[in-house]
């Protein structure tokens, strides 16, 4: 039966079934707006408009219809400048409320909150519950889900976060994205917090699963519920594409094209590396890489057509018909 489900994007609700071909994992800007003010030359705001403009019309001419940013707190986010791109852009883009850390929570929450000098209920939930049913920072735009993050271990910080995400997904019906370290098995670590708050697995994506070859750990995040983002596409630096095609492939093999989805993780512009260097230690990490590589790739590896379409169309509107628009 088709979905009725109305999702938010940045230009307003989409019905889940004409989300079209998704990529699951995309960053628009990731910035540190700190270093930006205080480093105003490395920062050319039309330029950088444009050069993102650019950027999504080619990922655009691909055939995607849909990009999911999962870019919060912590990571620049900037709904308002996103919105500016996206005017120039026949794309959908939806994007996320949360918050990015792998250690510390922001000194904003530091002092209340549960376990804190003050204590009391967790405003951060009220925050991302508020992104999620009125729009994110009197912009009007909603977020669709929600994200956190947990890299080789569990601090405090990382749970207190975690835990808010739950919440808010217990109380708004949002999905979820985590972003995980394969090669700790964090993954079910952060299954086991969701789960113990109430989540329900099946709503929940757990990001850089693709940065393993290791079978036994992806199916445990399977049966567990999840699906697995398969999201780090051109990323060779941590895993060689040609891996990271065989696992999907070998996946698929066991009839698993129904648990997971495809990405790259790129970006238009980040500032976490100096100018110049992407591009020399990370050639393939761009939006196109998918398309233009990894497709053919994974169709002579025996992927078939229909399960394309289940990665990159059927379990991204599923996902997202979780969603009350």
């Amino acid at each position: 039966m088709a979905s009725t489900t109305q999702v938010p994007t940045v230009r307003g609700p989409v019905a889940a079934d004409a989300l079209g071909t998704v990529l699951m994992h995309e960053h628009v800007f990731v910035l540190d707006e700190e270093m930006r003010r205080t480093l105003p030359e490395t920062w050319d705001e039309q330029e950088r408009i444009a050069d993102a403009v650019g950027r999504l019309k080619a990922l655009a001419a691909t055939g995607v219809s849909t990009i999911v940013d999962p870019t919060v707190i912590g990571l620049g986010r900037d709904v308002a400048r996103v919105s500016s791109v996206n005017e120039q852009v026949d794309l959908n883009i939806i994007v996320a409320t949360g918050i990015y850390t792998l250690s510390d929570v922001p000194a904003y929450f530091r002092y209340h909150g549960p376990g804190t000098m003050l204590g009391g209920a967790d405003f951060m939930t009220e925050v991302f519950v508020r992104d999620l049913t009125e729009g994110i920072g009197g912009t009007g735009v909603r977020a669709a889900f929600l994200k956190c993050a947990i890299e080789e271990e569990l601090t405090p910080g990382v749970e207190r976060v975690m835990r808010a995400v739950a919440q808010a997904h217990v109380r708004t019906g949002a999905p979820i994205t985590v972003h995980t370290n394969p090669g700790a098995r964090t993954g079910l670590v952060a299954q086991e917090i969701l789960r113990s708050e109430g989540v329900d697995l099946g709503a929940v994506v757990i990001g850089h699963s693709g940065d393993t070859t290791d079978l036994a750990y992806l199916n445990e995040l399977i049966d567990n519920g999840s699906y697995l983002g398969m999201d780090r596409f051109g990323l060779d630096i941590l895993l060689p594409t040609d891996d990271r095609v065989a696992t999907v492939a070998a996946l698929a093999r066991q009839g698993l094209a129904d648990r997971m989805v495809l990405s790259h993780d790129a970006s238009c512009h980040i500032d976490w590396f100096p100018p110049g260097v992407l591009p020399q230690i990370a050639p393939n990490w761009h939006y196109t890489h998918l398309h233009d590589e990894v497709l053919p790739a994974l169709r002579t590896a025996g992927v078939t057509e229909q399960q394309l379409t289940a990665m990159l169309v059927d379990n991204p509107r599923r996902y997202f018909s979780r969603v009350d628009g």
